[in-house]
């Protein structure tokens, strides 16, 4: 009797040990993004199916104005696009608030599309 309880008892710890690796770990491993290729739920990012950066065209300005904008709605909807101008290998975009000071320095790599923090 005792080997059966002791048999029953490792049965049921294995169990909910895989159990717990199930729910706990999986919905761990989706809150932070694993399997997300670059965070794609944090930062804008350009990508297709094919996945082939360097056969893209540049991000435009006015592409760089709307993945800038799109990001900076979603943190604070009183924020607004100043200047956009070119540096090269990406674009300086202009965060300001409404009295029209700059709040923050943002940089698109023209490239990929992604933001650059530049202050």
């Amino acid at each position: 009797m005792r080997k059966l309880s002791k048999t029953l008892v490792m049965g049921i710890a294995i169990l909910s040990i895989a159990a717990m690796t199930q729910f706990v770990w999986t919905d761990i491993a989706a809150a932070c993004g694993v399997g997300q290729p670059g965070g794609g739920g944090y930062v804008p990012q350009r990508r297709d199916s094919d996945g082939f950066l360097a056969q893209k065209s540049a991000v435009s300005e006015e592409q760089a104005r709307d993945i800038v904008s799109g990001y900076v709605k979603k943190l604070n909807p009183d924020l607004e696009i100043g200047n956009v101008t070119d540096n090269g290998g990406f674009y300086e975009v202009e965060v300001v608030d409404a009295g029209n000071e700059i709040v923050q320095l943002l940089g698109v790599d023209k490239q990929s599309g992604r933001l650059i923090l530049l202050n």
